[in-house]
């Protein structure tokens, strides 16, 4: 039987209101579009169900052998304004429906 791996969720208030996010993608190459991409995290409402997606856009490309990004060392204030970002963008956290992918740029604005 295959263990599926469970990434940690973290709470952060935005404007008041409580949202639950994790690391979704790490920084990785990718092979389809040939290119380096930045890292994801996936965010919703702490009484939704609508997910929504953040991309932020690759960084340097970390030496071989280099840890790997791990969600506690990303900044909060990022994390916030990347959710408050995708909310003016038309993200409606508390409505139902597909989850929605939205690029932020490098400091998630």
């Amino acid at each position: 039987m295959a263990r599926t791996r469970q990434h940690p969720e973290f709470e952060i208030d935005v404007d008041g209101e409580p949202y639950v996010w994790r690391l979704q993608r790490q920084p990785q190459w990718s092979s389809d579009a040939a290119d380096w991409r930045g890292m994801a995290i996936a965010v919703r409402h702490k009484a939704g169900q609508r997910e929504a997606v953040l991309e932020f856009p690759p960084g340097q490309q970390p030496r071989f052998g280099a840890a790997q990004l791990q969600a506690s060392q990303i900044g909060l204030d990022r994390v916030a304004r990347a959710i408050a970002s995708a909310i003016v963008a038309g993200w409606e956290p508390l409505s139902r429906g597909k989850t929605v992918a939205i690029v932020v740029d490098a400091d998630g604005g």
